[in-house]
């Protein structure tokens, strides 16, 4: 992966002589005491870290954590105090102004929490504005809307107000609007945080579905760990304008930190965050179509199991096979497993959440095959080590 941006050493210091804050005498002081101190608030505190390339990295945190005082200082609507800020390895903070301005309307877009859509303006309007500022002719920016419109699901609302639309609606023609200009980037300050909540997992669902789309990188801001649970590739969580935690969603979930990001992630259930690939282990065993059922039913007798995963010539997963099924054929005097009747596998890939996975132990008796795109055998999943995953998130079985 590559990083197209990143975050180096960023301060923001409100406040008279800013500056003040940053001498070593301060280094180890606290929000709290810097402000009494010196009447200054510590916005944002060394922060640090990096986004890849059609990643979307969540930064969540409660209010006054300093999460929006960051996404503003990513896109300059904010100045930093000190730091840098690279999309791209150009650090954006020594941009002129002509650069910033084409910055904003070229490479980057925002979705804010409150829409922003213009009320007078059609919905079409709405979507082509930044185009329309771009300086971009009536014809091409209406095709850009339009296809950008339809990618939200809302063909047929082009020449519609946002008064006439669903708070779901008018926040779609928000991330049409910022999809329309193509950017590099989108940043999502809060987007869905006005919405109920079934409208708010709908539009979620469809962020994702959009983002395996189109692979945007996404930096996305909110104070609900559940929401950055499901769309965040990586997670950091903010305090006091500090990052204390970084990690993936089940990093953050099973090695929390410190006694703060335990109390967040307390009441998250382990099987919503715990992929398949955390818990798989080698097959136990497995046998091949080319060795026939002879040879299969002394494999699976010397190693005193009663089943085996069967693997095709081409090396995918066939199913399973029994003692009971090889024995059979090896009395019926068949020399190749290639046509026979063998029991279906439940599968599951490496990406796939425990709570999904739990449904389909209950409908066998043999462990789960982890499988990849191409169908190869990737490692097994057995039910006590199910178990494990929900209680510890451990490995061991």
């Amino acid at each position: 992966m590559v990083a197209q941006i990143k975050v180096a050493g960023l301060w923001k210091i409100f406040g008279a002589r800013p500056e003040r804050a940053l001498q070593p005498e301060y280094a180890a002081k606290s929000r709290a005491e810097i402000q009494a101190e010196l009447g200054l608030v510590v916005g944002l505190r060394d922060v640090s870290f990096s986004v890849d390339r059609g990643q979307i990295f969540v930064v969540m945190g409660l209010s006054g954590s300093g999460k929006s005082t960051l996404v503003r200082c990513l896109i300059r609507l904010t100045e930093a105090t000190k730091g840098q800020v690279y999309f791209d390895g150009e650090d954006i903070c020594t941009y002129s102004s002509a650069q910033l301005t084409q910055f904003r309307r070229q490479k980057i877009a925002m979705v804010f929490q409150h829409f922003g859509l213009l009320p007078h303006r059609r919905v079409l309007d709405n979507v082509a504005y930044g185009l329309e500022i771009q300086g971009m002719g009536k014809a091409a920016r209406y095709r850009a809307a339009t296809e950008a419109i339809e990618t939200v699901g809302l063909k047929g609302w082009e020449h519609y107000y946002p008064r006439e639309m669903s708070g779901g609606m008018q926040q779609r023609v928000g991330i049409a609007r910022a999809l329309a200009v193509n950017p590099d980037v989108l940043l999502m300050d809060e987007p869905f945080s006005g919405l109920d909540p079934l409208i708010r997992r709908e539009i979620q669902d469809e962020l994702l579905s959009l983002q395996t789309a189109l692979h945007k990188t996404i930096v996305f801001i909110t104070h609900d760990l559940n929401e950055a649970l499901k769309l965040g590739d990586r997670i950091a969580i903010m305090r006091d304008g500090q990052i204390i935690q970084e990690g993936s969603p089940e990093e953050i979930v099973t090695l929390p930190s410190d006694d703060y990001v335990t109390e967040f992630v307390q009441d998250v259930s382990r099987s919503k965050v715990i992929q398949a690939q955390a818990i798989m282990q080698e097959p136990s065993l497995v046998v091949y179509e080319r060795q026939g059922p002879r040879v299969a039913l002394h494999t699976m007798q010397s190693h005193s199991v009663g089943a085996a995963f069967l693997i095709g010539r081409d090396f995918t997963l066939r199913g399973i096979i029994t003692q009971e099924q090889a024995a059979a054929l090896s009395s019926q005097h068949q020399e190749s497993l290639e046509d026979a009747p063998i029991t279906p596998a439940m599968t599951t890939t490496p990406e796939t959440y425990i709570e999904e996975i739990i449904p389909l132990a209950a409908q066998t008796e043999y462990p789960i095959a982890v499988v990849a795109e191409n169908g190869s055998l990737l490692g097994e999943i057995r039910r006590g080590v199910l178990l494990t995953g929900l209680s510890a998130g451990s490995e061991e079985g």
